[in-house]
């Protein structure tokens, strides 16, 4: 018998992964996996758990929570020889990596893509020892989010990302960066930059409109120095996707991407901090299996 490991944030998403625990249980037993739990109790816990399940043989770990959950699942994961096939169910704020794959919050059918057999494989982002797998970012717009309150986000999704951006715009300092990229070089003052593996970044879906999971690429995006009505400008082309024609936007497509920056920039991995620069970004090509649902657009 198939054996999977359900490990879930109890405190995501208003509780409802704990209270519908018995629900998800029953519905992988029946689907043919002999079935074992793990609630996470901070950060961290995820990540060892997902390890210890990859290294007992896992048929399938799923993550249920967050981008934050996920995040730590994968690389719990990812630098094992034998790896386990993926499911999530998503219950976090903006669920970005859930939204590029079309996998529902509805718990039940969340359960209908666990329980089908419909595999795809996907990229995955390298960072020196660390791992990511929707999104890679630096620089002092991308510094903004962390300031971005849980409940704005909650209320108003990506809007509160831009609100945020309006407030602090006056602040923001560009930073001079040296960036390699598949061969090319890029030299010039950046307010941020995107190392985006899916097309959801941040609640908006078009940020990285061309992303596909499995062609071994990111989609690479830097915003240049840029004023406050370009900033306006910005923003609401991307919401639309049409950002990426904008003359202060670059963006292109890249395997291994090499960032160095005069003075300090943090990076952000899938949303969680990621350290400092100078960093070389690889994308791992194919590097898992994920069950997603079977009327997925196979371009993402």
């Amino acid at each position: 018998m198939k054996r999977a490991r359900f490990i879930y944030n109890p405190t995501s998403g208003r509780e409802q992964i704990r209270k519908n625990l018995a629900y998800v249980l029953e519905r992988l037993e029946k689907a043919g996996y002999e079935t074992s739990a793990h609630a996470t109790t901070g950060e961290g816990c995820a990540k060892r758990a997902a390890r210890k399940a990859g290294e007992n043989g896992y048929d399938l770990v799923i993550a249920a929570g967050g981008d934050g959950t996920i995040f730590e699942v994968v690389n719990g994961l990812a630098d094992l020889d034998k790896r386990p096939m993926l499911g999530l169910i998503p219950a976090g704020t903006t669920n970005d990596f859930a939204r590029a794959l079309h996998i529902p919050r509805d718990i039940e059918k969340a359960c209908d893509v666990l329980c089908g057999d419909h595999l795809e494989p996907i990229d995955i982002g390298k960072v020196d020892d660390r791992y990511f797998i929707n999104i890679a970012a630096a620089g002092s717009l991308t510094e903004l989010t962390y300031e971005v309150p849980s409940k704005l986000k909650t209320a108003v999704g990506q809007f509160a990302y831009y609100l945020k951006g309006l407030e602090k715009l006056p602040q923001v300092t560009p930073k001079r960066v040296r960036i390699e990229y598949d061969g090319k070089l890029f030299e010039d003052e950046i307010m941020m930059f995107l190392v985006a593996n899916t097309n959801s970044v941040g609640g908006f879906e078009k940020l990285a409109p061309n992303a596909s999971l499995k062609d071994g690429m990111f989609d690479f995006i830097i915003v240049k120095k840029i004023s406050f009505p370009e900033f306006i400008q910005i923003g609401s082309l991307a919401l639309r996707g049409e950002h990426i024609n904008h003359p202060k936007v670059m963006y292109v497509h890249a395997n291994r991407i090499k960032v160095q920056v005069e003075g300090d920039m943090q990076l952000n991995l899938d949303g969680e901090h990621g350290g400092a620069l100078p960093a070389e970004f690889v994308n791992m090509y194919q590097h898992f299996q994920m069950l997603t649902p079977s009327d997925r657009k196979s371009k993402y």
